[in-house]
Formats: C-alpha cells, structure tokens, sequence
C-alpha cells in the first residue's frame, strides 16, 4: 500500500524468530499428544468402579511424587536465570545454571527410578496383576514351576527324547542318549528335593482353588523357609480389580514423561557443551529460551500428572 510517493512494507504482528514460532508449533502438537492420554485415563478411571487408590496396594509413593514436583519446579527456575543470564553476557554462568538443570533432571530420573524399582519388586506390571483370588492363586503355582527349574528342565526332556526317537544316524544317538541321562538326573534330583508332599499339596488346592489366601501365603512361607530356590516367588497379595489397567495407564503416561526428560537433557548438554568451548554468546539467547520453553512444558505435564495419579 502506498501513501504519496512513500511505500509501507508488511510486517509481521508479533515479531518473533522463526525458531521460536517453530518451537511453540511443536508444542502444540505434544499438547495434543499429552491430552490424548491424560484424556483416556481419565475416562478410564471414571469408568471403572473400584479402581486401585489404596497406596499400600498400588505401591505409589506420594512423596517421591512430591519430591519430584519440587525438584521440577526448581529446574524450571534455574533454566529462566540461565536464559537471563545469557541476555546479559554472564555466560558462565549460563552454563553452570544448565549444569544445575541437567543434574536436577539426573535426580528426577533417579527418583522415578526409586519408584519403578518398586513396581517391579511388587510385579505391579502390565499383564502380571491378578484381578481375582484364583488369578492370584495360578500366579503362585506358576513362579513356584518356574522356581523349581523343572518346566524348563522338562520341555528339554520332552525335546531331546523326541529327537532321540526320530535319529537315524547310529553316531549321534550316544550323544543325545547321554544328554537325556543327564537331563532325567537333574529332574529326578530336583524332583526330589523341591517337589515334597507340602509343595504337591499347595499346588494341588491352589490350581483347584480350594484353598484361602491367607493359608496359601502361609504355605508359600514355610516352602521359602525350607527351600529358598522358593524366595523369587512374590509374596501373595490380595487381587486388585483393574490392577493391570492402573499398571498400564502408569507406566504409559510416566514413561513418556520420562522420555522427554530425558530428551530436555541432551538439550541442556548441547548448552554445556557449547560454553565448555567457550563459543556460548549472544546469539545463542533464542536457543536457550527454546530450551527452557520445552522445559517448562515437561514441567507442567509433570504438574497435571502428579495430582491424577499419585494424589486423587
């Protein structure tokens, strides 16, 4: 458009790099992405009645939950004074601020760590919870086979037997007739040392369900007792509806959580990196910022995740 003999040039409403205006389009789109599943679990929840809360049963700990959202929000404000000091020329500092991020996200994972550490330890994973007293009664007597070694020690039985039968080569079969010997020692000793009348009898009420939890964990106690090869089998815990969904859910919404902070921490190594080089200036302010923008949405993701699964 032109005005007398002047002529006026578009500019853009808000002058931002384009760097910047790529980095909240990506945003935008993780939004989406996080919403999606932050979305689902809430449906999900709210449509099942009976859902795990109980923390002695879930074995969430609200206040590692706690602790990390404070760790969180510390690293947050260590990133603004990062990018404010890189504004102002104290690169140095930039940098030692981005070394205190980058070890407030090591102790974040180090925390998660903790938690999931738990989970496994309890077998709160997706598909192993048992929904119902005989789930949990057929989850017994199989950790107890696979204690004893002899499913594995079997099926090869099984397997060399056969192949044995079907061998035509006269040379081979002392080979594989030496190795079934061996493989019908092993089950024979382990047989008899691990498959006494206690452990036939649990493992015969349990598969028929004719025998209370309460009664099978003492059973399971006194095989561990007597047998430790028994004490990998996890301690009998009451069934918990909708057990394998909560895991599900837990581990999905976490797990990516975690994933991006681990993503925030190759963002804040590039930083260091840059000013152990001494090459960190001026220019490099939108980038920082862009950093810390990405940062800060990993932080709020974190503040929408605590309250849903560790507190309500």
């Amino acid at each position: 458009m032109t005005h007398g003999h002047g002529v006026s040039t578009l500019k853009m409403g808000v002058p931002i790099p384009n760097a910047k205006l790529g980095m909240w389009l990506f945003l935008g789109t993780e939004i989406m992405f996080f919403t999606a599943f932050i979305g689902t679990y809430i449906v999900v929840r709210l449509g099942s009645p009976g859902w795990p809360t109980d923390t002695h049963v879930t074995h969430i700990n609200i206040l590692a939950g706690a602790i990390n959202t404070f760790v969180l929000i510390c690293s947050s404000v260590s990133v603004v004074l990062a990018h404010e000091a890189v504004h102002q020329g104290y690169f140095t500092k930039a940098k030692n601020l981005m070394i205190l991020t980058l070890v407030l996200a090591c102790v974040f994972l180090g925390i998660k760590s903790f938690e999931y550490y738990g989970k496994f330890q309890h077998d709160i994973l997706p598909g192993h919870v048992p929904e119902s007293n005989q789930q949990v009664l057929d989850k017994m007597v199989r950790e107890l086979d696979v204690a004893t070694g002899l499913t594995a020690l079997r099926q090869r039985q099984v397997s060399v037997a056969n192949e044995l039968a079907k061998e035509t080569n006269e040379e081979r079969k002392p080979r594989l007739k030496a190795e079934l010997d061996v493989v019908n020692t092993n089950v024979s000793g382990i047989s008899k040392k691990l498959e006494t009348p206690e452990f036939n009898d649990l493992r015969r009420k349990a598969l028929a369900g004719t025998i209370k939890l309460d009664d099978a964990a003492k059973a399971l106690e006194k095989l561990q007792h007597d047998h430790p090869e028994f004490k990998v089998v996890h301690e009998i815990h009451k069934p918990i509806l909708y057990g394998n969904l909560f895991a599900s859910t837990y581990f999905l919404m976490t797990g990516f959580h975690a994933l991006h902070v681990i993503i925030g921490m190759g963002f804040f190594t590039h930083i260091i990196m840059l000013g152990n080089a001494g090459r960190l200036g001026f220019e490099h302010g939108t980038l920082v910022e862009n950093y810390g923008l990405y940062w800060h949405f990993v932080d709020l993701v974190w503040i929408f995740l605590f309250p849903l699964i560790y507190i309500i």
